[in-house]
């Protein structure tokens, strides 16, 4: 029951999100709106297809990457192998309605697979969302520098707060991967005491033990770092052709480089849907560019092309999820009964 709720929570917050920037675009504004333009006008089919294959290469080199840092750990995992669960990942990450999400997936069915590399199996899922994560904030910072980004300014200000918070978070995140990647950070009392803390405890363990599996390993990390900076230069590509393959003003792909990894970022929180819809339609009717006016709802309708996009790419996956399912679900199987053991011994009092 308790599941039940969770996911039924879950769904309505995004679809709350969503119902509000339909609600929102779609309201009487004296004129057509968004969603009207978009059946009305037509479209770049070819702008839409290239936009395809830049998502397509960019959910490629995301598998490519988790492969190299499983690979780096001595872990005997074939390459064809590492695409089927990577993206048997991405197809549950889509829509994480379980318990399971598609990174616990991916480490489950690694760690079933070479049950004598269980730890490093996990370490390797959460270094690869790590180091995503934190060059989503690297890319955004680089990029506010080289367009002049921070030198717009918006009617609401929002703009300098946007580029302030993105270069603290990035300084944040630097320090603290830095003070991490010191020797005797991880191996004192005082991270033991972390991972016995309740419900976090386990979280903390295992990123503790990624960090010490990939510290000896500098280079690994840095060719994965630099695979992030692709990953994530085509994602925005992605989404700018997306944008100018449907009706109206376009923002241009200097600003996408900025805010389609800030919008991206949400892909932390744990809901399916609705904060990068949301993220993205606030940059997109608050950055000024000269020349270009833009609808409101039109960074929803990107949003959504872009959500199309990635059902149809994880539809590859879908096809594979058919031909393994046995596998998949002996996977999920664990990955269940474990998160459960763990939720009641840290209910059980000291």
């Amino acid at each position: 029951m308790k599941k039940f709720l969770v996911v039924l929570l879950k769904v309505g917050i995004s679809a709350a999100i969503i119902a509000y920037l339909v609600w929102d675009a779609t309201k009487d504004k004296g004129g057509e709106n968004v969603f009207q333009r978009l059946l009305n006008q037509p479209k770049q089919w070819e702008l839409l297809a290239a936009a395809c294959v830049f998502c397509g290469s960019a959910v490629m080199l995301t598998l490519i990457r988790w492969w190299y840092l499983v690979r780096a750990l001595e872990i005997p995992l074939r390459f064809a192998s590492g695409l089927r669960i990577g993206l048997f990942g991405y197809l549950f990450n889509l829509a994480p309605l379980g318990i399971v999400g598609g990174d616990l997936l991916k480490a489950w069915m690694l760690a079933w697979r070479h049950r004598e590399h269980r730890a490093k199996a996990f370490a390797s899922v959460v270094v690869d969302r790590i180091i995503g994560l934190y060059v989503l904030f690297v890319v955004a910072s680089a990029a506010i520098l080289l367009t002049g980004f921070w030198k717009l300014e918006d009617e609401k200000g929002v703009i300098p707060d946007i580029c302030t918070a993105t270069f603290v978070l990035t300084a944040i995140g630097a320090v603290a991967i830095t003070v991490l990647l010191v020797p005797g950070v991880t191996d004192g009392k005082g991270t033991r005491a972390l991972a016995r803390l309740p419900r976090v405890g386990p979280t903390i363990e295992s990123l503790i033990e990624a960090v010490r599996m990939y510290r000896r390993k500098p280079l690994v990390l840095a060719a994965a770092v630099v695979m992030s900076v692709g990953v994530h230069m085509l994602f925005a590509t992605g989404v700018y052709l997306i944008a100018r393959g449907l009706p109206g003003d376009v923002l241009s792909l200097g600003t996408h480089y900025v805010i389609n990894p800030l919008s991206a970022s949400t892909g932390a929180l744990p809901l399916p849907f609705g904060p990068f819809e949301f993220l993205l339609e606030l940059f997109y009717t608050n950055v000024p560019e000269k020349g270009v006016v833009i609808q409101e709802g039109q960074g929803l309708v990107v949003a959504l092309g872009y959500r199309l996009i990635c059902i149809l790419i994880a539809m590859v996956g879908a096809c594979y999820y058919l031909g393994s399912r046995g596998e998949v679900a002996q996977a999920l199987r664990e990955a269940e009964q474990e998160q459960q053991a763990q939720q009641a011994s840290q209910s059980k009092p000291a």
